[in-house]
């Protein structure tokens, strides 16, 4: 007769709530769900705080990325000895929005004459690129924010941040084969919304 052994299993309660300071410790570690935990308690604060400041939504979703980004990057660096992490995420929120209105007023507002328009028109078979690309921007903005937040954050070092594959595991504490399938998924996915709007 065949003897089995029972091997009692560790049950994960899918209902446990963890506090903010847990998920950051958790997000140290390179736990990527406690990431996901701390965006959907947090990205419409972020939001609405960017959006107040910017009044801009497309800088407001730029901002949300941006905050969420430095979270994952300095999470080992958060004390709750220096206080709540609502307190510090509202911190990174404002000094990312304030930055981004220097950079809007360090950018010269050059109004053209009138004939450097037209000859521009008229030397160009698409009088316009800037509209066109401004509105690309603002659709792959939008398509980021539907795809999850494992895959945004490494399509964001990525692209944005110019990390490589390998780099990206290192600074994820992730290995390398998830990163690369974080990638491709995002990618796939960012590819079908991109299409979706057209």
């Amino acid at each position: 007769m065949l003897q089995t052994t029972v091997v009692p299993m560790l049950k994960v309660n899918n209902d446990q709530i963890f506090t903010d300071a847990q998920l950051l410790a958790l997000i140290g570690r390179g736990e990527n769900w406690a990431l996901s935990e701390i965006y959907d308690r947090y990205a419409k604060l972020v939001f609405s705080i960017a959006l107040k400041i910017l009044s801009d939504r497309a800088s407001a979703d730029e901002i949300v990325q941006g905050v969420f980004t430095k979270v994952w990057r300095h999470a080992r660096d958060y004390r709750v000895e220096r206080g709540k992490f609502s307190t510090w995420l509202i911190n990174i929120s404002r000094h990312l929005c304030i930055d981004e209105l220097r950079r809007r007023r360090a950018r010269p507002v050059t109004q053209p004459h009138e004939e450097e328009l037209l000859s521009g028109l008229a030397s160009d078979d698409n009088p316009w690129p800037d509209t066109q690309d401004a509105f690309e921007r603002a659709r792959v903005r939008e398509a980021l924010q539907q795809i999850p937040t494992e895959q945004r954050i490494v399509i964001d070092l990525a692209f944005w941040g110019g990390m490589s594959q390998q780099e990206i595991a290192l600074h994820c504490h992730s290995p390398l084969g998830t990163v690369k399938t974080r990638l491709r998924l995002g990618m796939q996915r960012l590819r079908l919304l991109l299409q979706e709007s057209v």
